[in-house]
């Protein structure tokens, strides 16, 4: 259909805090020509190591950032461009451990945190909404993306078009994207028209760019 990234997510790795569905990540890579971004479980420089060299395209680390700073920023020197953070947020807190487990940080000082490391992005979950289908936390979304340089991936709760309509709304230029799970599933929004709001922000990118 033209997209170009899938979002992969092993949830029971998340919470054992190791990976548990290697069988169906590897199976789900065979299978599609897309980049995939994996996250859930990934919480050493092995576990890292072996994913890239499955041909995972970049990895995200969750509970990692929050407790283990110094792998985040090893493999982000290592591996350039492959290494994204997930800032999953609950009550404006950062939520872990398959987020069972509430830290002290919020989203902004976490990414703050890593604005030198050469991280490639950070995922931003507003955890309550998450598979909601009650809308994105646009507002959240954009403060995050205005506190940092690293570009901001918006997560959780989108339910229909008019939600990504709302994202590009609201302007601001390092939100990169947005990910969208159980409204294809269900069949809330059409692929097909998301897409096309997509292809036409990335046109107006492009032309601003080359003026």
């Amino acid at each position: 259909m033209g997209f170009s990234w899938l979002h992969c997510v092993d949830l029971d790795g998340a919470f054992s805090g190791h990976s548990a569905n290697a069988d169906a990540i590897r199976a789900i890579r065979r299978a599609t020509r897309l980049s995939i971004q994996l996250g859930g479980g990934i919480r050493d420089m092995r576990a890292i190591e072996f994913w890239l060299a499955e041909g995972i395209t970049r990895i995200v680390l969750g509970t990692a950032a929050i407790k283990n700073a110094a792998l985040v920023r090893e493999a982000a020197g290592r591996f350039p461009g492959q290494i994204a953070i997930a800032a999953d947020a609950r009550g404006g807190r950062i939520a872990v451990e398959g987020w069972g487990e509430l830290s002290d940080i919020t989203a902004v000082e976490l990414a703050r945190s890593f604005e030198d490391a050469g991280v490639a992005a950070i995922l931003f979950t507003d955890v309550d909404r998450d598979g909601m289908l009650e809308g994105v936390n646009i507002e959240a979304t954009r403060l995050l993306a205005r506190a940092v340089r690293i570009p901001v991936i918006a997560s959780g709760g989108a339910g229909n078009i008019s939600d990504i309509e709302a994202l590009v709304e609201a302007a601001e230029p390092n939100i990169a994207g947005i990910i969208i799970g159980r409204a294809f599933y269900d069949g809330r929004i059409d692929p097909a028209a998301a897409l096309r709001i997509s292809n036409t922000v990335r046109a107006a990118q492009a032309s601003d760019n080359s003026g």
